[in-house]
């Protein structure tokens, strides 16, 4: 995209200096019709779709797990709790845009995207920020509840502004799904699990709540969209760059009290590492399940955080495991297959933004382009 010079090409380039021949070439063989029904259920990438949503539920039960012993050894400091992992993208995968780009082509692109990223970035910190705030005002039962605007406002915006269009099983298959979660969520009010006593400022950290989903929302279309026209590296580095700067005055404005009062010992140093890893793991992987599948799906894997938190509360909390949570954990796993029935084989990584033939988009890992063997062998 911005090579410092030729020995460093990036993919956008490269497809910009591709022949007139090959590019109508493309064209033709870049869209392979539906072989059925149920095609993309049959075909290995769906499983594969379905295993790496559920990698990243267990990333976003790990950090929640995190996020409680931290607080069960008096260390709550939500926004500078991020702070290493936007370092720690930074680091990685900034360095790895240089080494691609070179020093010139790096400044070029940052020139030309800062704004797009930084909103990105933006909204990434901000709905981890009022999600985690939510979390002192209100139940999680109604937190949880109001986390399923996040799915609505996934909807929404790809609808109106990607063009995306929603077949009726992929509707069914997220009512499904959030039918699942319904279901966990009531056996936990009733057996009192969860609700706890009536907070005064319940209201409040509803709204903290309904803020953050909505920044999830915007976040995840945004960087579906991103992922989908640049390499990955680029955009996880700039996440993590932006992200940085951004969490990081956060935290130095809001936190400064939490973090003298914090308690800090090996504990907490284990926990702030796991906690880091994880979120480094969940950052890393998010791009290449937006690129096979969609921001909906991604959103509507998660909802089976519930579910393996419960067991891994079993081990580390004491929780137990209610006769409706292996009921609601198959219904959203249903939802999910319900969800991709009427799909072709390459499933939702056919981006209808990127032109009928995928034309305007990057041949990265998980694109169409890729799985059709379009890409170049360098593109990420």
């Amino acid at each position: 995209m911005y090579p410092e010079d030729d020995s460093k090409i990036s993919p956008h380039a490269a497809e910009l200096s591709a022949s007139p021949v090959e590019s109508s070439s493309a064209e033709n063989d870049i869209r392979t019709p539906p072989k059925g029904r149920f095609a993309y259920i049959k075909s290995p990438r769906f499983w594969l779709v379905l295993l790496i949503g559920q990698i990243l539920s267990l990333c976003i039960t790990s950090t929640n797990t995190f996020s409680g012993l931290l607080g069960m050894e008096g260390t709550s400091i939500p926004a500078f709790q991020s702070f290493f992992n936007y370092v720690l993208l930074n680091l990685v995968y900034t360095s790895y845009t240089l080494y691609k780009y070179g020093f010139k082509g790096w400044c070029k692109m940052v020139s030309k995207e800062w704004w797009r990223y930084i909103i990105m970035a933006f909204l990434d910190v901000e709905g981890n920020y009022f999600v985690v705030l939510a979390y002192r005002y209100t139940t999680i039962l109604s937190a949880q509840l109001i986390n399923f605007w996040a799915i609505v406002v996934v909807v929404i915006i790809s609808f109106f502004f990607l063009h995306v269009r929603y077949k009726w099983t992929q509707v069914l298959g997220i009512l499904i799904c959030c039918g699942g979660l319904g279901l966990l969520l009531a056996n936990d009010a009733k057996n009192g699990s969860v609700v706890g006593g009536v907070l005064p400022t319940e209201v409040k950290g509803d709204l903290f709540m309904l803020l953050g989903a909505t920044f999830y929302g915007f976040s995840n279309v945004f960087e579906e969209f991103l992922v989908s026209k640049k390499p990955m590296y680029e955009v996880i580095g700039q996440i993590g760059f932006w992200g940085m700067l951004i969490n990081g005055a956060q935290a130095g404005i809001f936190d400064r009290s939490s973090f003298r009062t914090a308690n800090w010992n090996s504990k907490v140093g284990g926990y702030m590492t796991g906690f880091t890893l994880t979120m480094f793991i969940f950052y890393t992987v998010v791009p290449i399940l937006l690129r096979m599948a969609s921001a909906a799906f991604f959103n509507i894997s998660l909802l089976t955080a519930n579910f393996w938190g419960v067991c891994i509360g079993v081990q580390v909390f004491g929780y137990t495991i209610g006769k409706w949570y292996p009921i609601a954990f198959v219904m959203i796993i249903l939802g999910l297959v319900i969800y991709f029935v009427m799909n072709g084989t390459l499933g939702e990584s056919e981006k209808p933004w990127l032109g009928e033939n995928q034309e305007e988009g990057v041949a990265g890992v998980g694109t169409a382009k890729r799985a059709l063997g379009k890409g170049r062998g360098d593109e990420a």
